[in-house]
């Protein structure tokens, strides 16, 4: 007896993650297996330089100088994790068309996502931490800028993204790939300096844990390979190519970026396993066990290794590295805001609330225990990935498991068996971590110990207790049936077209040449039954600060631009009413359209240029979803 497979979805997912690239990049075309995995390769090369940043380093340098090559294995593990869980979230934003924030708010309460936000905040911190503190450090080895002045500068890096993002998606990916291949390339040639024995570094992949600090600095390197915003960066990225919703154009999708995760996976592997190597092979063979600082590392290069440009190649890749991975918090922190929150935010906002969250905590660790307090402080940060890895992990294997939402792409049995495996391992070690942790605070603690008791432990066991919530709400609930539209859903015969009449409708203008166009679309569609409310928002710093009692120039003008419109269009035989508005436009106009209750909004397609919408951000996309009704949008 045939098996009956589940039926196709039939919600369509409006919401669309990562909006101004979404679909950017067409994968419908002619040519060969090369070709066709041309245009799918790049979504992993983005991720894959979270992989590499300037935390990693410090992790894999702590980890080679201490202990040799015996942490290699848990390089490797987490490689494989990495692989499997960006291969789950290639699948989840290829076939359900979300990213990881908008499917953790379809799967748990708001108050569980709330928390999740958070978690995700503070992980998208710690890298962007990450990364400030490596830059600093690369300019100050060098050009020798003080360490304090490269953590502000690092402010600057805020805006290179929207430059980027301007230029399309595909000139995005190719930036990011250069700076890998100088990377790449500037630790090959430090390998071959360093002159590993080959012997020595396959023992390293055999599992052991020598001490606690090892599993320390384990930890510390699975969170810096698996980072928790990777997960939700990836299933949006991928959203960036415009896939047949066929099953064949489905699984070619699929198929092409498990390929395209593990290309770029594995050239992270051997960045972050050419770090260990090198500090096993230069520092820890030496008797230089305690090297975790970056700085200490690049001094010790060049009268170990005998090359004098051995230090100036440690110190550009490490520029490298913090500059691509400044990519990947910005495009993280816009997805899970949006995903989460339903809320967005200017871009350029963002970016450097994410910077400032990072730099700030910076400056003052800095300032108050030294320079030398660096290595720990990115240490330390990677932990924290590691410990919120689970919260993100888990939504995704209860997410792309379900065939009531994946349909017949859910994950399969020996994939979910890697995948559960993968999260029992990080959260245990995680859990083996805190335990020994608390310990040794309860140990040393003394007239601190109510610290500990009265506010650490309550947060610990609430963090526990939100994390079994995480595992257990989606096998015991029964959630709404609110599976993926896979891949079109039911066929619908149509039946009879109604045609909608528009009795009010708003018009909004600036004053440009686009206005003759949307006046001219909006009338015809009206006719002359119908009744229009010409509307426009006065943008000047004074309209935002004091509304409707301004009396300033542009608001004259822009009055007398309205009514003679009005004018215009009376003599003409319509009905007209003008309507005006004070702030930015993508708050005003919705207003305006609410409060006279209009049938249909028509736009014209013109927006701010660049200046303006680095300050302002996007009109009409903010107005789309802000009003209820239809929107015309007139090119």
């Amino acid at each position: 007896m045939k098996k009956k497979q589940p039926k196709p979805n039939t919600q369509v997912h409006q919401e669309r993650s990562l909006s101004e690239v979404h679909s950017t990049v067409e994968t419908n075309i002619k040519g060969g297996f090369w070709r066709r995995l041309f245009v799918f390769l790049g979504p992993a090369y983005l991720v894959s330089v979270g992989y590499m940043d300037p935390g990693n380093w410090a992790t894999d340098l702590a980890g080679g100088s201490r202990f040799g090559y015996s942490l290699l294995w848990v390089l490797l593990m987490s490689n494989m994790i990495a692989l499997l869980l960006q291969s789950m979230c290639a699948r989840l934003g290829v076939v359900a068309q979300r990213d990881l924030a908008q499917a953790s708010r379809e799967l748990y309460h708001p108050a569980a996502n709330i928390f999740n936000y958070i978690l995700a905040e503070i992980a998208i911190a710690s890298t962007d931490l990450a990364e400030v503190v490596g830059m600093a450090i690369g300019l100050q080895l060098l050009f020798g800028i003080p360490l304090i002045w490269g953590v502000g500068l690092s402010v600057l890096d805020a805006f290179l993204i929207l430059s980027l993002m301007q230029l399309g998606i595909r000139r995005l990916e190719a930036f990011i790939l250069a700076l890998i291949l100088i990377i790449g390339g500037a630790f090959a040639v430090q390998m071959v300096l360093a002159k590993p024995v080959l012997s020595e570094v396959a023992v390293g992949f055999i599992p052991s844990i020598p001490t606690t600090e090892a599993l320390f600095i384990a930890i510390g390197i699975i969170g810096a390979t698996v980072m928790p915003h990777n997960l939700y960066l990836h299933s949006a990225l991928v959203q960036s190519r415009k896939v047949t919703r066929d099953p064949q154009g489905l699984r070619r999708a699929i198929k092409y970026n498990v390929i395209d995760s593990a290309i770029a996976l594995n050239l992270a592997l051997f960045v972050n396993a050419a770090i260990l190597i090198l500090a096993a092979a230069v520092f820890h063979k030496n008797g230089y066990n305690g090297v975790s600082e970056i700085q200490d590392a690049h001094r010790l290069l060049e009268p170990l290794l005998g090359k004098n440009y051995a230090p100036a190649l440690f110190a550009i890749a490490l520029i490298a590295a913090g500059q691509s991975s400044t990519v990947t918090g910005t495009l993280a922190g816009q997805i899970v805001m949006e995903g989460y929150l339903h809320l967005r935010i200017a871009p350029w906002l963002r970016r450097l609330l994410t910077r400032l969250l990072a730099v700030i905590p910076a400056i003052i660790v800095i300032s108050y225990f030294g320079e030398s307090a660096t290595g720990d402080m990115l240490v330390m940060s990677q932990v924290m990935l590691s410990m919120q890895l689970g919260f993100a992990v888990i939504p995704l294997l209860h997410y792309v498991s379900s065939k009531r939402r994946m349909g017949d792409y859910a994950i399969g049995f020996w994939a979910k068996v890697g995948g559960w495996t993968s999260a029992v391992i990080i959260v245990s070690l995680n859990v083996w971590l805190v335990y020994e942790q608390v310990l040794g605070w309860l140990a040393n603690s003394g007239k601190h110990l109510w610290m500990i008791q009265w506010i650490v432990l309550p947060l610990l066991f609430g963090a526990a207790a939100m994390l079994v919530y995480i595992v257990l709400r989606p096998i015991l609930v029964n959630l709404p049936r609110t599976k993926t539209q896979v891949p079109h859903g039911n066929f619908k015969t149509i039946s009879a077209i109604q045609t909608p009449d528009y009795h009010e409708i708003a018009i909004a203008v600036d004053f440009s040449e686009a206005d003759q166009k949307t006046l001219e679309h909006a009338l015809h569609i009206g006719g002359k039954s119908a009744k229009y409310y010409l509307i426009h928002a006065v943008e000047t710093a004074g309209a935002w600060v004091m509304g409707s009692e301004i009396q300033d120039y542009e608001t004259h003008a822009d009055l007398k631009y309205l009514e003679a419109y009005q004018d215009s269009l009376i003599k003409l035989g319509y009905q007209c009413e003008t309507v005006i508005g004070y702030g930015p436009a993508k708050k005003a106009i919705p207003l305006l359209v609410n409060e006279k209750k209009v049938d249909l909004l028509v736009m014209g397609a013109h927006g701010h240029r660049v200046l303006k919408d680095l300050i302002f951000g996007t009109t009409i996309g903010a107005v789309r979803h802000a009003v209820s009704i239809p929107v015309l949008i007139v090119r």
